[in-house]
């Protein structure tokens, strides 16, 4: 799979691609991430990518130009399954959306910044718009960085074990249930004698019987 994103401040996404489960995916060749600098796009003085509202209005707003130079130049060169734009207005993003995306080729995700960007971009090129949440970032960067790690995660081959995919909390419209290491007993506090029995049909029993009551506890609207 290969996601190329779109921003203003490619510094803010050097970090997150860089180590753990993303790295090693990259390393394996199952996921490609491309940083793309918008600036390089425009034909503007100073580099420049906004410009004020029509109408007025307090916030900078993100030209249409520099937008469609950018993806149509991505475009000559890869076919995208998606065009993503990361917005507080956009479907929340969730598990069943994440597992959708992980069966895609070739993602291009669009991080918004400022006060967002011309409506016309929206319309003509965005196919499915996102949010991560009810509440509003400086930029789409760390929504990108989210979108990235929930959907590479999901990718054959990136998880050592595949089979821990499934189990995540909202797999099922299920929380995960509470888990346990070494050792058995510390300061009194013993693991559940169920998950040292050795049973597996009863310890699956058990972590189901865990996640309903934990959803119920913690996310009931999930249960609906």
């Amino acid at each position: 799979m290969t996601i190329d994103i779109i921003t203003v401040v490619p510094d803010l996404l050097s970090g997150p691609f860089s180590h753990s489960i993303m790295k090693r995916a990259q390393d394996k060749e199952l996921l490609k991430v491309n940083v793309i600098n918008l600036r390089a796009y425009t034909t503007y003085p100073r580099a420049q990518v906004d410009d004020y509202q029509f109408g007025g209005g307090a916030g900078m707003v993100m030209m249409v130009e520099p937008l469609v130079n950018a993806v149509e130049a991505l475009q000559s060169k890869n076919k995208y399954d998606e065009i993503i734009f990361l917005t507080p207005d956009g479907e929340t993003f969730n598990q069943k959306m994440a597992n959708h995306l992980s069966l895609k080729n070739n993602l291009l995700l669009i991080c918004g910044h400022y006060k967002g960007v011309d409506q016309r971009f929206r319309d003509h090129f965005v196919t499915k718009e996102i949010s991560i949440g009810d509440y509003v970032l400086s930029g789409g960067e760390l929504a990108a960085a989210v979108l990235t790690d929930a959907i590479g995660r999901l990718i054959p081959g990136v998880l050592n074990d595949e089979s821990s995919a499934l189990s995540d909390s909202f797999q099922d419209n299920l929380l995960a249930p509470p888990v346990f290491t070494r050792p058995e007993v510390f300061r009194e506090w013993k693991v559940p004698e169920v998950l040292m029995s050795g049973n597996h049909k009863i310890i699956e029993e058990w972590r189901y019987e865990q996640s309903v009551l934990r959803t119920k506890q913690r996310r009931p609207d999930l249960l609906d």
